[in-house]
């Protein structure tokens, strides 16, 4: 059973960061895993005072607080038009909507899961984090990075020209992805991330000929399989309750060709 025996609704990040450099103190996000922990907490620290639970949009970006719902994300108008509904295919069946009114992106993605399908979305497009003392850093190099007691402000989501595309395998619906891939085309680049293999997830690129050549339409149906089996062959697997290793590189190849037609297809780009 969780305990906790002090509270306190932090009043600036500072405050929130030097109370959590203590380690039997916690920060509180959606409380949706931690609730069902039996963790000691010392002082619970509440950042739902700082204004974190906004997605601003400007003409180069989208900043996505730390309180930011996974239901926000998932209705948000802006984010849905320009990145085609991926991050909206990232999100809906995760759990349910009472779920995702709760969970934070924040929680979401400091926590590095495994199984995470909003850290495989944000890591196929030109997403950045600014954390109060660690500065702003590419997701990726976050991902890599040890655990420690920052704090993650926000998310910084640049907006890039290009198309996009989100798939998932589930046993049931709502259960956590047996695999999950992110895909974005943006210029000379294709950007693919793999995530609940079931480590937590990676990104690789394809080559700027292999790029063109989607961008372009010119892709046969064997050719775009033949580089979706290639990209899933440096893509490492493992296995666990929900699929083995075997079952889920094969899965990886087929996911991986079924966005690289959508992205061939093009549909909704948006061009500068």
């Amino acid at each position: 059973m969780l305990k906790i025996k002090n509270y306190v609704k932090a009043e600036s990040l500072q405050q929130a960061y030097e109370l959590n450099q203590k380690k039997s103190n916690r920060l509180l996000g959606g409380m949706l895993w931690m609730k069902m922990s039996s963790a000691q907490i010392q002082t619970a620290i509440d950042l739902s005072g700082l204004m974190l639970d906004q997605i601003e949009e400007t003409d180069e970006e989208f900043r996505i607080g730390c309180m930011v719902t996974l239901r926000q994300i998932e209705l948000h108008q802006g984010l849905n038009d320009w990145f085609q509904g991926m991050l909206r295919d990232s999100v809906k069946d995760i759990v349910g909507v009472q779920f995702r009114n709760l969970a934070t992106v924040g929680g979401s993605i400091f926590g590095r899961f495994g199984f995470s399908d909003v850290l495989t979305a944000f890591l196929a497009l030109d997403t950045k984090v600014e954390l109060y003392r660690g500065g702003i850093i590419p997701l990726e190099e976050f991902v890599k990075m040890p655990r420690d007691r920052d704090i993650l402000v926000r998310l910084i989501v640049k907006k890039t020209s290009g198309t996009f595309a989100y798939l998932s395998h589930r046993n049931a619906r709502t259960d956590f992805p047996v695999l999950a891939v992110g895909m974005s085309l943006c210029g000379k680049q294709a950007r693919i991330s793999v995530g609940a293999r079931p480590q937590k997830a990676m990104a690789i690129e394809l080559s700027e000929a292999e790029t063109e050549k989607i961008r372009e339409g010119v892709c046969s149906e064997e050719e775009l399989a033949g580089i979706a089996q290639a990209a899933a062959e440096k893509i490492p697997t493992g296995s666990n309750m929900r699929a083995g290793s075997e079952y889920r590189s094969h899965l990886c190849g087929v996911l991986i060709r079924r966005g690289l037609m959508k992205l061939q297809e093009g549909g909704g780009r948006h061009e500068d």
